[in-house]
């Protein structure tokens, strides 16, 4: 058992300190924000419920357990005081990060190792010298409870022991940790998924096709390949030649990055922003955020249940 601080309390924050806890740590948790610091404990014991209902959660996990494994601290200090692992979750944006690891080189313990779950920044060039050996990115998809894969990247001067030492306890917790060689801006995931929403974007200025149908072609033809055997083994089973085959005919170019999006410009303009705001490119039909995300998880749930049973044809998960 470790003693993991959780710096950020928002969308990623809690749900990490969650997973932690489920893991089997003892977790102290803070925000700089006491409204977001608050609600945190309410949306963790939702987030509980839901993976109790579904048989996820260890036996006799109750929101009082769940109060005792995760304690909330108003204070920075007090947070990571005797942490071993310092999870910083917080807003991506350079300059607060970079004065929170400031803040942070200052009271943290001297080998606590700190794991950036930054989505796209090099957060490297931004903690200070004495940190570097013990900082790392270890970057998880949300909601990360029951999304598995962890991006695990150590930087410049990273010691190989602590990239070992969040990969064995991310592996512990069940999850999929992937050490990458080096830093890149997405990681590997988010790289594919930015492709696809480019495509995506394409598509819906271009008046192709709906939202809607854009979806159906997704999940109905592409997505039920994918969980079992991935992109590359997929194209084992079609024969590497009908690859080389695309690639010499030009099938297909990729749309350029404009850096913007009229269609999306047009639905953020009328103020549907998403799940949050009720609507976003669907309509979700008056329901409340909480009731949307809850049956998301559910189905979530149910989903990774039928694929451990069914298993994968490709990767690690194959290998292990």
């Amino acid at each position: 058992m470790a003693r993991v601080a959780v710096l950020g309390a928002g969308t990623m924050g809690h749900a990490l300190a969650l997973v932690f806890a489920l893991g089997g740590h003892s977790v102290r948790l803070t925000d700089s924000n006491p409204a977001t610091l608050a609600r945190a404990k309410g949306l963790m014991e939702t987030a509980l419920a839901t993976l109790a209902e579904a048989g996820e959660a260890p036996d006799g996990w109750t929101a009082a357990h769940l109060a005792q494994a995760v304690t909330r601290h108003d204070s920075l200090a007090e947070c990571v005081d005797g942490a071993e692992i310092i999870v910083e979750a917080i807003v991506e944006d350079p300059d607060a990060k970079r004065a929170l690891y400031a803040a942070l080189d200052a009271v943290a313990p001297p080998e606590a190792i700190i794991a950036s779950n930054t989505s796209y920044l090099d957060i490297f060039p931004l903690m200070p010298a004495a940190r570097q050996r013990r900082t790392l990115i270890a970057h998880w998809y949300t909601p990360p409870y029951l999304v598995d894969l962890v991006d695990i990247v150590g930087g410049p001067q990273t010691d190989p022991a602590a990239v070992e030492t969040v990969r064995a306890t991310v592996a512990a917790m069940g999850k999929q940790p992937i050490v990458m060689r080096k830093f890149v801006p997405g990681y590997i995931a988010n790289r594919i998924q930015s492709a696809i929403g480019l495509e995506v974007q394409q598509l819906l200025d271009d008046g192709v096709a709906t939202a809607e149908e854009i979806d159906a072609a997704i999940i109905h033809g592409i997505a039920l390949r994918l969980p079992i055997l991935g992109v590359l083994a997929k194209a084992d089973f079609t024969g590497l030649p009908m690859m080389q085959l695309a690639l010499a005919n030009r099938m297909y170019t990729p749309p350029p990055v404009r850096g913007a999006s009229g269609s999306l410009d047009a639905l953020v303009a009328r103020g549907r922003t998403g799940v949050m705001a009720g609507a976003g490119f669907y309509d979700w039909g008056g329901k409340d955020p909480e009731t949307l995300f809850e049956e998301r998880d559910r189905r979530l749930l149910a989903l990774r249940r039928a694929l451990r049973e069914i298993g994968t044809m490709a990767g690690l998960e194959r290998d292990a």
